[in-house]
């Protein structure tokens, strides 16, 4: 995917946000801090939840050689064979503290300006959306999404990203930028082949891939027609894997080229 779009809206030059306005960040942090302070009502815990702070601090004690997540596991596990009795005694203290935190949301709201529950509406869309978008990377993440392919200044930034040190990522990525544009055509043209093969791993994976999602049902993952490259001749079959094989041949050019440098 590629790593920097450009010096417009998503470039380097977009990365300051409000930081570039004077005290603009600040304010922003200070208006969202002020409508989700510690005045508002915090959500009950689940009945697992209790159970886990509750029960930490003994199976830390019992177990001392365990990590982390070596002890999460432990009480997770200790929950999942609990007797539903005693689980019980944990969903009822929620089942109260919930009905308790609905009463205090409800004056807390009663007491903000119109502006104020509109900004904390909006604040829970783009959780609501981050979570939605979150749970799609990860489901296609599993489901082995083939990688979209890199443009050729993806690649340049790749191989050259860790030369410079001692500047912060944002820095480094304008620097590159700079010296992405200052390159010649020829110069150039190695990378832009290696995106071109790119190109071709990631439509020939994408094909595989599309077809299994058909078979597992799920249409709704598949490209529209718009978006699917037309169907190749034979000879640009040809050329694609030539392109494919030649792939190495350009990679080991470029290191060669940067030893002699």
């Amino acid at each position: 995917r590629p790593l920097l779009g450009g010096m417009g809206p998503s470039g380097p030059c977009a990365l300051s946000g409000l930081a570039g306005v004077p005290g603009g960040d600040s304010a922003e942090k200070s208006f969202w801090r002020g409508i989700s302070s510690n005045e508002r009502p915090k959500r009950p815990l689940t009945g697992y939840f209790r159970f886990l702070k509750e029960n930490h601090s003994g199976f830390k004690q019992k177990n001392p050689e365990m990590s982390n997540v070596e002890l999460m596991r432990k009480i997770a596990g200790a929950w999942k064979v609990l007797p539903a009795s005693q689980k019980q005694v944990y969903e009822e203290a929620r089942k109260t503290d919930w009905q308790r935190y609905e009463q205090q949301l409800a004056t807390y709201k009663a007491q903000l300006t119109p502006a104020q529950a509109e900004a904390l509406r909006e604040e829970k869309r783009r959780r609501l959306a981050r979570r939605r978008l979150f749970k799609a990377k990860r489901e296609l993440t599993v489901l082995g999404k083939p990688k979209r392919p890199r443009t050729g200044f993806n690649i340049f930034v790749s191989e050259h990203f860790k030369e410079s040190e001692g500047i912060s990522p944002v820095a480094k990525l304008k620097q590159l930028f700079d010296g992405w544009q200052k390159l010649s055509d020829s110069q150039k043209q190695p990378y832009l082949q290696l995106a071109e093969d790119d190109k071709v791993r990631y439509e020939n994976e994408m094909t595989l891939w599309e077809t299994k999602m058909i078979e597992l049902g799920r249409e709704d993952l598949i490209r529209s027609r718009k978006q699917r490259p037309k169907k190749k001749s034979i000879e640009t079959a040809k050329q694609a894997e030539t392109a494919i094989a030649s792939s190495y041949e350009n990679k080991a050019k470029l290191k060669l080229e940067k030893s002699e440098e």
